[in-house]
């Protein structure tokens, strides 16, 4: 699992990343995939990812009439016939762009193993670890070695998160980690007065990683060349403003998206689509509520619904959400029954997620669960085919493939996965 923060942090890791990106690096196979395509529509990437396991009974899916439906009662969004909790009133008010997912079945109740299954589409597997959804985008996007010659920013961005890796695809598809939205990352921005001498740096180091490469094994030192390269090109980069908020306008979206560190990575990540950076992930944790859910709640949901709600208001009004694809979710969902805590438990079996944007079809709810919400009842959801689905909003076949580090071809979104044809059309 890795999590770069920052230059010096990502430097200290390129000696260890090096080895371990090499095996992956020389197994994967081409991706059938138009990066070219995928790259020239800016398709990106936004995972709301919800840390704990978030009770989306109280949330997506709310059950008033059953013993343990709760202390909220759902209220109506802007999406024909879908409710949800009334905390969520900006997120409701923009609910045409989403789509709830109600009929989402995983296998992890454990939280390590469910964010790991829940951010790559697979299980954990000690033989060969798969890469975050991020760092597919980001090897997907680095295909396109034109479009890449003019990107001088990460291409998979981590706000507060970062705790699941790049796999067997090598360091050099990690997430760039941000613990700070809204300032320059540390030691990415030089002092002015030795900005020329970090460019001719720049050159030097060019020269000398192309004779080590000329006189070493060749990818070896391609993958050294490439992550010190990735973190130097960052640092010399004339676009490293997009971190900063500071003009008018971004202390008056502030003042919408709610000046915490969720609703600050949301307005970050905006930002940042809009420069081309193919994934960002923004984490808001403290969902693990096994005690006074609803307590818990009160406090939570309007930070969800600032940063969340102003989030798909502003890509919808710009029309940006056509190239953005939105994912709402956590390690897994939690019990419909209410324990002696007033809390509820770890429950993967029958939950909700919430997605849109792209080439998806929002303002609805898929599937649904029983009476009590124990069971799916209709509409079964797959981690496979939530994955497939993501993929088609993207413009990606879900049957790409690539190879793992035993040399093993699979589909990037698993096998036998399928979209769902409701909200891909």
């Amino acid at each position: 699992m890795f999590g770069i923060t920052d230059r010096r942090h990502f430097m200290k890791h390129v000696a260890g990343a090096s080895a371990v990106a090499v095996p992956g690096l020389n197994f994967l196979t081409n991706i059938h995939a138009s990066a070219a395509e995928l790259k020239k529509k800016n398709k990106s990437l936004i995972i709301l990812w919800m840390g704990g396991g978030p009770a989306t009974i109280d949330l997506w899916d709310m059950k008033p009439d059953s013993p343990n439906g709760g202390e909220f009662k759902p209220v109506a969004t802007k999406a024909s016939g879908v409710s949800i909790n009334p905390l969520l009133k900006k997120v409701g008010d923009n609910f045409k762009s989403l789509a709830a997912i109600r009929s989402l079945s995983t296998t992890e109740g454990d939280h390590n193993r469910g964010t790991f299954l829940m951010n790559t589409g697979r299980v954990p597997n000690p033989l060969s670890e798969f890469p975050h959804i991020g760092s597919v985008l980001s090897y997907q996007y680095a295909q396109d070695v034109e479009a890449m010659k003019n990107m001088d920013l990460p291409s998979f961005i981590s706000v507060g998160g970062g705790r699941v890796g790049p796999g067997f695809l090598g360091m050099k598809y990690a997430s760039f980690g941000i613990q700070n939205p809204g300032q320059t990352p540390e030691n990415v921005a030089p002092p002015k007065e030795v900005e020329a001498r970090m460019e001719r740096r720049k050159v030097m180091f060019d020269t000398l990683e192309g004779g080590f490469k000329t006189n070493a094994t060749g990818d070896a030192a391609q993958a050294h060349k490439d992550v010190y390269g990735k973190a130097l090109q960052l640092v010399t980069s004339n676009r490293g403003d997009v971190f900063k908020f500071n003009s008018g306008k971004d202390t008056a979206d502030l003042a919408r998206y709610g000046n915490t560190g969720f609703g600050r990575g949301c307005l970050l990540a905006r930002k940042l689509t809009e420069a081309g950076v193919a994934c960002v992930e923004v984490t808001l944790g403290g969902w693990d509520m096994h005690n006074q859910i609803k307590t818990a709640m009160d406090r939570q949901l309007p930070t969800l619904d600032n940063g969340m709600g102003s989030l798909v208001e502003d890509l919808t009004a710009s029309g940006k959400i056509k190239d953005t694809v939105i994912v709402w979710m956590g390690d897994f969902g939690r019990t419909p029954r209410i324990n002696q805590n007033a809390g509820r438990d770890h429950f993967p079996r029958a939950w909700s997620v919430v997605v849109g944007g792209g080439n998806l079809i929002g303002g609805q709810a898929h599937g649904s669960t029983n009476t009590d919400g124990t069971e799916v009842k209709d509409g079964m959801t797959k981690i496979g085919d939530l994955y497939a689905t993501l993929y088609s909003g993207l413009g990606l076949d879900p049957a790409t493939q690539i190879r793992d580090n035993l040399g093993r071809p699979t589909a990037i979104a698993g096998d036998k996965a399928t979209p769902i044809k409701a909200i891909t059309g």
